[in-house]
Parts: structure tokens; C-alpha cells; sequence
């Protein structure tokens, strides 16, 4: 009988929002981070009443929200990836710009406490601090972009809308190996968990054997 991937996990999760120049790439970084339940990319920090898109982004920013298990990874943590994989003293169009929207009162002070110790190192840092406000979903091909250009991985996986690349715990952690992030190690950890049958773990560890190391781009 024909396994059923792991799309869904029932646990407690809270939600984390970042702009970091791009979505594509923090993606993929935080999809395969331990703790990660979904992903999704979108539009965040615009005016109400505008309905953004790629093409028509008006005064949004491009921004990755999170489904998190805070058991497994902290925001803390969250918000040093967040520092560490982009450059927060960039200037670039709003659609590109550096930013932290906080989900709660906790949230806004840690942000705020890791912005002023990368303050006080004397940098120049040009991310802002804004409550999340509404997220709208990018366009179907930007959801999992990375994962998306192995079409029949993502067919054999029932993987066939972007509802479901947004909702699939698989595909944001899929999203990330396919691109070497999280390691073989770590793959080889968990691709049992998340209930793939042979031939899917066969052509993924090759991907991770093949990019691990070589970064992110967008």
C-alpha cells in the first residue's frame, strides 16, 4: 500500500512573519529548520484596502510567514536566522526592505532587544519593527518555488495546488532539502517521519548530496 506523506501535524504553533529582500530563499532556509510546521510567501506591511500581487505590490514588502513549534525552536532562534541570512543595512525598495512584524507583545520586545544589540555593534541597520497586520498569499508559482521545479516528485507526493504546497508540513520541509538545506544528516533523520516511500527518499538525498553547502539565492 502506497504510503500518505505527512502534510498535516495537529500541535500547538504560533506564527512568525519576516521580510528579508526576498522570499524565495528564506523559503527554503526556514522551511527545513527543526520546528517549522508550514510555510508560506506573500505580501505583508501595506496600506488596507489594497490587494497586492507581484506584478502590482504597490507599498508591501515581499515576506515569509511561519507555522511554528515553539517546543522545538524559539523565536529567538527564528530571529537569529532572520539576522544572520540577509543584509539588514541593504537599502532597496520598499518591495525588498528589511522587516520583523511581531505577533504579540513577546515577539516585539525580543525583536526589538536583537535589533538593539546589532545596533550597538555600530552597524547600520535599516530593518523595521511593525505589528502583523493582514498576509496575503503570493501567486501559486511562488509557493515553494524551489520544490515546484521537480513536478513529478511534487505530482507523486498529491502535492497539485498552491493550497496545498501552502499547507503541506512535506512540502516546506522538501522545499528546503531539494536545495541542500538542513543536511544529510538531518534528512536522513526524519525523511521516515515524514512518511515517504522509497523512490521519494532515493531522488531527494541525491538533491541534498548534490547542493549541500552552496548556499541560498532568490
Amino acid at each position: 500500500m502506497k504510503m500518505e506523506p505527512l502534510h498535516y501535524l495537529n500541535i500547538p504553533s504560533e506564527k512568525a512573519t519576516f521580510s528579508m529582500g526576498c522570499f524565495w530563499a528564506p523559503d527554503s532556509l526556514f522551511g527545513s529548520t527543526p520546528g517549522i510546521i508550514t510555510t508560506r510567501v506573500g505580501y505583508a506591511g501595506g496600506s488596507e484596502g489594497f490587494i497586492p500581487t507581484y506584478r502590482n505590490i504597490g507599498d508591501y514588502t515581499e515576506a515569509i510567514q511561519l507555522q511554528y513549534d515553539p517546543n522545538t525552536v524559539t523565536y529567538l532562534e527564528l530571529l537569529k536566522m532572520f539576522w544572520d541570512h540577509h543584509d539588514p543595512t541593504a537599502k532597496f525598495k520598499k518591495q525588498y526592505s528589511s522587516f520583523i512584524y511581531y505577533h504579540n507583545d513577546q515577539q516585539k520586545a525580543e525583536a526589538e532587544q536583537t535589533l538593539n544589540e546589532k545596533k550597538a555593534k555600530g552597524l547600520d541597520i535599516l530593518t523595521k519593527i511593525e505589528p502583523a497586520g493582514q498576509f496575503f498569499n503570493a501567486e501559486d508559482y511562488h509557493q515553494k518555488y524551489r520544490l515546484q521545479q521537480h513536478k513529478n516528485l511534487c505530482n507523486d507526493l498529491g502535492l497539485k495546488t498552491g493550497e496545498d504546497l501552502i499547507n503541506s508540513h512535506v512540502a516546506a520541509r522538501l522545499n528546503g532539502y531539494v536545495v541542500g538545506q538542513g543536511g544529510i544528516d538531518q534528512f536522513d533523520s526524519e525523511a521516515s517521519k515524514l512518511k515517504l516511500d522509497e523512490a521519494a527518499i532515493k531522488y531527494i538525498r541525491q538533491l541534498v548530496i548534490k547542493y549541500e553547502g552552496q548556499g541560498l539565492h532568490c
